[in-house]
């Protein structure tokens, strides 16, 4: 706030006043100088007129051959040229040539030729020259008229010249604006000088008024006497100028003080005196004056022509002192209360949240800090309170070569210990000497001795306690600072370690759930992938930085040698991530066994979630965090027969296709929305996949980063699979080693399928015609195709299958109706006819003529089912191979006997 601010607004400054009176002198001067100016130009232009208009009539008038010409048959043919090019040489508007009775013989205005001219001619005709303003032709005009006389003196004729008022006016007008432009460049001139002084003396007077100034004085005296600082000025030659009253108290100076050099200045303290006669720089410079401490700050006052003196103010800081060493300890302490907050807790790791409280409190607090912990709380778990025994977790100190347990020590620490009674009973404990601590000493006397002789002096044990547990104990050990640890340390102490005790314990349960959910998700996800004839497979999953997440996949086979190539990603990481991935993965398994299209298995994989979520929803009251929504599956299905690949995805990032030749494609998928919205239907793509391709199916954490755009990672994934002659273990190396050569920020699944064919020769295929008497000669051929495969041993048995299945489709169904054989990893036998009805399994009454036939199936094959498809239903078998497995079932009649109940063949 400046001084200025407190005084009451005065209507304008000195500085103000002055320049209004100078700027209106100013401009009356200049505007009476553009006045005088104009008037003196006008006269001189109209004497100018005069001038020029008598001598062109003269001159004219006294050319030779003009009397010749006057009294020639024709004056005016002869004259009118020569007037008009002479009146524009010479600068007139007019030369007219009449004869002694006013008659002209020349004019501007050749209509004006032969009238009589307009003016006064009679002193020209008495030999006199006569210059008169008149109204002519031409308007208002300054005319001169001038006799032509003979050689004998005798008046002939006239000759008239002049100028129209209107150009005398305009050239007057020429001249006033340049007399107007060169006054306002002097009155700009002038402001500027005026406003340049006017600006000098504003600053001079800082803009203040005469009233305003008188106030400011009164003002600052008052303030001078009233202010609780002392205030001298000394003078460049070391004379006291001022001094307020506060000065005078503070330095113990007489009232007559100012005006005499300081140096004669009694009762005044050497040094103080020193420095307000040196006129140097000082800065909060403390000063004894008797049983005072002054605090003195000093400028100089330097003015345009060089220094002029210097300004001290002079404050009292003796009771300031007394606060300065208890408020710097306090600072101190806050300044370690806010290290402890900022750095530690920074992981969710126990030993390192120990180690960073031991890290904080070393030198800040203690010379060692020691931290111990059970190992139940290592481990994540509760402690047991009845256990004394403690692992040294973390070791701090000022140095390395110290007695103390070294870091990992399982230690017992006796009942009378510090550790164990603040461990038992959630007390601090303070010991200020540690040589009269006999139940410190009895843990191990030999080490204790050594730490005494080390130069360690006092302890103070504080436990770690959090949420109603003690975690453990941390020690905090003194040797350098000569005094004992006192009760304003250990309720420092305290603070300190209640603040880690929550990091610590949150350490803890960080570590329990993630070891429940690595245990959970390893659970979960497949151990080991089944072997395929399909496709050979390798994977791998990589837990993210903060813990397991929600990605998974599976490959699962299907009948027809089909196999089933998943991977899925639930949004989030911990335990409802791994439990949802768990959930989302079995309902996959349970919905492929109905064999279905991707696309309608991914709408029922929907629905189920959208379910989930609403029983979750009830179940929590709509707590964030139980509903499964965000979750994306990527769902292919891969033929060897046709060596074709079914695809559909829900909000998945697309697969990739390696073909043998290395190129890569992404295929353009439907996107689908992610599981649980149910607001869009999912849409299913086929591809041909030639033999040796490479389908790699990843979750979003392969590719996306924060550091790089997707198309980059992209692009960086096509890259690691354009090498060809790979395996999928090796392409799975290639694609992490490129795109994460650390560790991943999010959990990533990758999963590589290299397809392989089916022989042609390991497949049959039958048209049957819908005719009971066609299932006997589709018997044999079977049976002669086995006898091809070296398959001998299942001739019975395929022969059962396809008596049963192809009786049903010809009875049951509609055509058209085909066999198929598949020889790959086992025998399987496929009927496939045009209607959608699927026969069960049930149990035949005694009366029954039919209904037992699936029960032969059952009994023969290894497992059956149906599976639908866009012309009707497929009913398969599968057989082991022989060597395989369990070897073909005996079916003779006791054994065919044996697929009954014992009450129905009564």
């Amino acid at each position: 706030m400046s001084v200025r601010s407190l005084l009451p607004k005065s209507p304008r400054s000195v500085a103000g006043q002055v320049f209004i009176l100078q700027a209106a002198v100013v401009v009356l001067l200049v505007i009476s100088a553009i006045l005088v100016l104009a008037l003196q130009t006008r006269r001189d232009l109209d004497n100018e007129a005069k001038n020029r208009s008598v001598a062109v009539a003269e001159t004219f008038a006294h050319s030779p051959g003009l009397i010749a010409a006057m009294n020639s048959p024709d004056p005016s043919r002869v004259l009118q040229p020569i007037t008009e090019k002479t009146r524009s040489a010479a600068g007139v508007d007019f030369i007219v040539v009449m004869d002694t009775k006013g008659i002209r013989y020349t004019h501007p205005l050749p209509e004006r030729i032969g009238k009589r001219f307009v003016g006064t001619i009679e002193p020209s005709l008495a030999g006199k020259v006569l210059v008169e303003n008149v109204q002519g032709p031409l308007g208002h005009e300054v005319q001169a008229v001038v006799p032509v006389t003979a050689p004998g003196g005798k008046v002939v004729g006239l000759v008239s010249a002049g100028l129209t008022v209107r150009n005398v006016s305009s050239e007057i007008n020429h001249q006033l604006i340049a007399i107007l432009g060169t006054g306002a460049v002097g009155l700009a001139l002038a402001t500027g000088g005026t406003a340049l002084a006017t600006r000098r003396l504003r600053r001079q007077t800082h803009g203040l008024g005469p009233a305003e100034m008188t106030r400011m004085y009164e003002h600052h005296d008052a303030v001078l006497h009233a202010v609780r600082e002392g205030v001298v000025i000394v003078a460049g030659d070391g004379t006291v100028l001022l001094a307020n009253d506060e000065a005078r108290r503070l330095l113990g100076l007489a009232p007559d003080s100012e005006g005499r050099p300081v140096a004669e200045l009694e009762g005044l303290d050497p040094g103080t005196a020193e420095l307000l006669a040196s006129g140097r720089e000082a800065t909060d410079e403390v000063h004894a004056t008797g049983d005072r401490l002054l605090v003195v700050n000093q400028r100089p006052t330097d003015g345009p022509g060089g220094p002029m003196g210097t300004v001290a103010t002079i404050r009292d800081s003796t009771e300031l002192r007394a606060l300065t060493g208890r408020a710097e300890v306090a600072r101190e302490r806050l300044r370690l209360l806010y290290d402890a907050g900022v750095g530690i807790g920074t992981t969710l790791d126990v030993r390192r949240t120990a180690e960073e409280l031991a890290e904080v409190a070393v030198p800040a607090f203690a010379d060692f800090v020691t931290v111990d912990l059970p190992d139940p709380v290592l481990n994540g778990e509760e402690p047991n309170p009845t256990s004394s025994e403690m692992r040294r977790t973390a070791v701090s100190g000022i140095r390395d070569d110290h007695p103390l347990y070294e870091r990992g020590r399982l230690i017992d620490f006796l009942p009378s210990t510090p550790q164990a009674r603040g461990f038992g009973s959630g007390h601090a404990e303070l010991v200020p000497d540690l040589s009269r601590a006999p139940g410190w000493q009895a843990q191990d006397p030999e080490r204790t001795e050594e730490i005494i002789g080390y130069g360690i002096h006092s302890l103070i044990t504080v436990p770690l306690q959090a949420r109603g547990a003690v975690l453990g104990v941390a020690n905090f050990w003194r040797s350098e600072t000569p005094g004992p640890f006192d009760d304003d340390d250990l309720s420092l102490a305290e603070e300190l370690v209640a603040r880690a005790a929550l990091s610590v314990d949150n350490a803890r349960r960080y570590t329990r759930e993630h070891a429940l959910a690595v245990t959970l998700q390893r659970s979960l996800l497949p151990r080991a992938l089944p072997r395929h004839s399909a496709v050979e497979v390798a994977h791998r999953y990589l837990p993210a930085q903060s813990g397991v997440g929600g990605d998974w996949f599976d490959v699962i086979p299907l009948p027809g040698s089909r196999v089933a190539l998943v991977v899925g990603d639930v949004v989030g990481h911990g335990l409802h991530a791994a439990a949802t991935m768990g959930r989302l993965r079995t309902a996959v398994h349970n919905f492929s066994t109905l064999d279905q299209p991707p696309d309608e298995l991914l709408s029922h994989l929907d629905d189920l979630v959208g379910r989930i979520d609403q029983d979750e929803a009830g179940a929590t009251g709509g707590l964030e965090g139980s509903a499964m929504t965000g979750a994306t599956c990527l769902y292919a299905v891969y033929d060897p027969v046709t060596r074709r690949c079914c695809f559909a995805r829900a909000g998945h990032p697309p697969p990739a296709v390696v073909r043998p030749d290395g190129s890569v494609e992404f295929p353009d998928l439907p996107a689908g929305p992610p599981l649980g919205l149910g607001i869009m239907p999912f849409e299913t793509m086929e591809l041909d996949i030639e033999e040796g391709s490479r389908l790699v199916f990843y979750t979003d954490g392969l590719i996306e980063d924060r550091t790089r755009d997707i198309d980059v990672g992209m692009e960086l994934l096509r890259q690691a699979l354009s090498r060809t002659d790979r395996t999928p273990e090796q392409t799975c190396q290639d694609v992490l080693g490129a795109l994460l050569p650390g560790r991943a920020k999010d959990d990533v699944a990758l999963l590589v399928a290299r397809t392989r064919a089916l022989r042609p020769d390991r497949v049959a295929e039958w048209d049957v015609p819908p005719a009971p008497s066609a299932v006997a000669g589709m018997r044999a051929a079977a049976a002669a195709k086995l006898r091809e495969w070296g398959l001998a041993d299942l001739e019975f048995g395929t022969e059962l299958i396809l008596s049963e299945l192809l009786t049903n489709a010809i009875r049951y169904g509609s055509p058209p109706i085909r066999v198929r054989l598949l020889y790959d990893q086992g025998l399987t036998c496929e009927v496939t006819d045009g209607s959608s009805t699927s026969p069960h399994l049930r149990y035949a009454a005694t009366t029954d003529e039919g209904g037992r036939g699936l029960f032969l199936v059952a009994r023969t094959s290894e497992r059956w089912g149906t599976r639908y498809t866009a012309e009707g239903k497929i009913i398969w078998a599968e057989q082991l191979l022989p060597g395989e497995g369990a070897p073909p079932p005996d079916l003779d009649g006791e054994a065919l006997l044996d697929l009954f109940p014992d009450d129905e063949l009564l």
